[in-house]
């Protein structure tokens, strides 16, 4: 007997503790304007629009979830029919008007579901309601919550009262999706669009309710629910209230990253440190253990580039203000960054994405992920291994011709190779002498003056200097091939042919070009026949810039047929751009009996003769 009693006792005190517990997302809803999270820019609107006295009949607020819109609206409401507003437009909370709203016994503040009431019979009560005036107060407001939800004909029986209200009412709607909302329905509103809840607004509201509460807090742990929330401050105070619970009135780190299995940052700092070191089976090893824990790939990866990028945020300190993390940890990034070289972070960036792109699309998606960290780790020795093989420049520059002579470098013996490895050097530039002339005395003509003897210096690229570059170099030497090959081209025939023999030639290339698919081609050869100049050019019209740029990619191939086809080699096509002239197409009755008439005069005795009108 006694135990039941005892029991039953236990019972009632676990069921009045439960009873007098409200969630933080009820309990600390804001009161006033004052109190709203991120939104200054709305609130002090609506603060001066009352100040002034230019409040509209119909509002829209409009945003994501948890941001604050049903909030405002309320307070608005009470604003509204406040009866001692404070100097800072603040409702008192100490007014008929207000007690009732807080006790929720309010007449003049009604909210409608339109999530649940979204008929157009709900919607016509609504208007019944409308006309009558307000007992007590001035104003009747009406906050209609997802007003989105409304069917089409519920928001066409709406309209005509949201846009003349009596004086008396107000609507204020509220919308997670403002583009499921009819424009005739924008268009009678005044809108304001919620933003989402700055990560820091978030964590140091969570701080101040914390210190109501009497709960010990770490300020990583709360920026990391703050991350987790994604801008909304209702969804954040859910899982401060569920970390509460797991960790015993402490929100620490380390409770937040088990309660929410999140993949803490140290792996990602261990990670990038195996990557900086080219440590691939560190690498694999690190990942092998995240997936035991039971974290996706996909997101690590995802994790991955976004610590990279706040790596390279931290190599400027304008930049800084873009990392969202708590003090600590953002004091380790610090730290790593002056690590990385930036060029490094932009290639194991470009890296992470192209394997975030292709996770989901990969049959072998584990093995996509350690590809990528085997190509992160791979990363600096590659760029040190082509820094390293530019350790010696040998170049020599022979001045007849502009050309270079690459096998000039007198070849060193084994042991002088040796110490050369040992102890490199770089070499200046060895300058090729010309050849001397064969007769003792050149002619007068090609004595060099002083000046032009002086030897070139090399391009600013190496070794400081000025005057002839590689780039010349290799130019010139292009130059001369080219010329060669003109002077082979010349030394083949070049037979004498005309239009009628190049015309079947020409079809037959185009009906070659069509069974290669190159349909657009096809038809640009096969608009306009090509026509013979002089010098055996062949011109060809074409319509437009796309055409000009395909016919002379296909030029070579076409050219290397005609050429053996009519044994000719000197030949070469020559693209034109030529404007296309618009006809003058008859569309109408009136046009074409206009036509008709310019050939027969005597249709139009025939129309004056017979008083005929036109059919339009």
């Amino acid at each position: 007997m006694y135990a039941c009693v005892n029991q039953l006792y236990l019972l009632d005190f676990e069921a009045s503790t439960m009873d007098q517990f409200v969630v933080s997302a009820r309990k600390y809803r804001p009161m006033t304007f004052d109190n709203v999270v991120g939104q200054s820019a709305i609130t002090d609107t609506l603060k001066n629009a009352m100040k002034t006295n230019h409040m509209a009949q119909a509002f829209l607020f409009c945003g994501p979830r948890g941001v604050g819109k049903t909030t405002c609206a309320r307070i608005l409401a009470k604003v509204i029919n406040c009866e001692k507003l404070s100097q800072k437009i603040e409702p008192c909370n100490k007014c008929d008007s207000c007690k009732s709203f807080n006790d929720g016994k309010s007449l003049n503040i009604l909210e409608l579901d339109a999530a649940s009431n979204n008929s157009v019979n709900d919607i016509r009560n609504l208007i019944d309601q409308v006309r009558f005036a307000p007992q007590l107060g001035t104003h009747k407001v009406y906050i209609i919550d997802e007003v989105h939800m409304l069917s089409a004909s519920a928001f066409n029986a709406f309209l005509k009262t949201l846009e003349e209200p009596p004086a008396h009412a107000i609507f204020i709607l509220a919308t997670t999706e403002k583009h499921k909302i009819i424009p005739t329905i924008l268009s009678r509103c005044q809108i304001f669009d919620f933003k989402r809840i700055q990560i820091e607004d978030i964590a140091s509201h969570l701080g101040s309710i914390a210190i109501k509460e009497k709960i010990e807090t770490d300020h990583d742990g709360l920026h990391i629910i703050a991350q987790k929330a994604d801008g909304a401050l209702r969804d954040a105070l859910s899982i401060f209230d569920k970390i509460v619970s797991f960790s015993r009135n402490k929100v620490t780190y380390d409770a937040v990253i088990e309660n929410l299995n999140i993949l803490d940052y140290d792996f990602y700092f261990k990670i990038t440190e195996a990557i900086l070191k080219s440590s691939i089976p560190e690498a694999l090893l690190i990942f092998n253990n995240i997936l035991d824990r039971g974290f996706n790939g996909h997101n690590f990866i995802v994790g991955l580039a976004e610590h990279l990028r706040n790596l390279l945020v931290c190599q400027d300190i304008t930049t800084l203000e873009l990392l969202e993390v708590g003090e600590k940890i953002k004091a380790r990034y610090q730290e790593q960054s002056a690590k990385c070289d930036m060029q490094v972070i932009l290639m194991a960036l470009n890296v992470c994405n192209k394997c975030d792109i292709s996770y989901k699309t990969s049959k072998n998606q584990r093995l996509a992920v350690e590809l990528a960290l085997m190509q992160l780790c791979s990363i600096k020795s590659s760029l040190e291994k082509k820094t390293s093989d530019v350790t010696e420049i040998d170049i020599t520059l022979d001045f007849s011709g502009g050309r270079s002579i690459r096998d000039s470098t007198p070849k060193l013996t084994q042991e002088e190779a040796t110490k050369e490895v040992q102890n490199p050097v770089i070499r200046k530039p060895k300058i090729a002498e010309p050849e001397p002339p064969k007769y003792q005395t050149p002619p007068p003509s090609q004595k060099k003056p002083k000046e032009a003897q002086k030897k070139p210096m090399l391009g600013k690229g190496f070794l400081g200097g000025s005057g002839i570059s590689i780039k010349a170099d290799l130019q010139n030497g292009e130059k001369q091939e080219k010329t060669q090959v003109e002077e082979d081209l010349s030394s083949k025939p070049a037979t004498e042919f005309t239009i009628e023999q190049l015309l079947p030639l020409w079809k037959e290339y185009s009906k070659k070009v069509r069974t290669d698919k190159k349909e657009s081609l096809y038809t640009t050869y096969m608009r306009h026949n090509p026509l013979l100049l002089d010098n055996f050019v062949i011109e060809l019209k074409v319509e437009n810039k796309v055409q000009f740029e395909d016919v002379n990619r296909e030029t070579p191939e076409m050219l290397s047929f005609l050429r053996k086809k009519l044994n000719n080699y000197s030949i070469s096509i020559r693209p034109l751009i030529v404007k296309q002239e618009l006809k003058d197409v008859a569309y109408t009755s009136v046009d074409k009996f206009k036509r008709m008439a310019e050939k027969n005069p005597n249709i139009l005795k025939l129309k004056e003769r017979f008083d005929l009108d036109l059919d339009y």
